[in-house]
């Protein structure tokens, strides 16, 4: 009875055939994201040099510069966490070990997405 399937019903629905393309096309994305959004950081960065701590402070808190850092922070974790979502699926064959380190990746890159949005407002706001 089996062999009256035909593969794309085996296929459909089961391993990476469901979300392949949806992670792929965000990761590509984000990566497209951070390039414009790194550059920005890169000049901020060396803006930040000669700058004392109220100077930095206030050239982050500029409304462009704080949107455009969340931007950057949120698109770098993204990115990172899906890049290791691969590495992991790709390289980690134990499957309790893979399930944890999925787990690990996903709950790290969004406590530090936070901790990051977290500082940021509160230099832009001033708190």
């Amino acid at each position: 009875m089996s062999q009256l399937r035909t593969p794309l019903k085996t296929v459909r629905g089961l391993g990476s055939a469901r979300g392949g393309t949806h992670h792929f096309v965000v990761q590509r994305i984000t990566a497209v994201a951070l390039v414009p959004l790194s550059l920005w950081f890169v000049w901020i960065a060396l803006s930040l040099i000669h700058l004392d701590y109220a100077g930095a402070r206030a050239l982050i808190a500029q409304p462009c510069n704080a949107v455009l850092l969340a931007a950057f922070v949120l698109a770098v974790f993204w990115h990172a966490q899906l890049g290791l979502q691969v590495v992991i699926e790709d390289y980690v064959h134990t499957p309790g070990l893979e399930i944890a380190s999925q787990l690990a990746v996903k709950f790290l890159a969004v406590l530090g997405a936070l901790a990051s949005l977290l500082a940021i407002g509160r230099i832009a706001f001033g708190s």
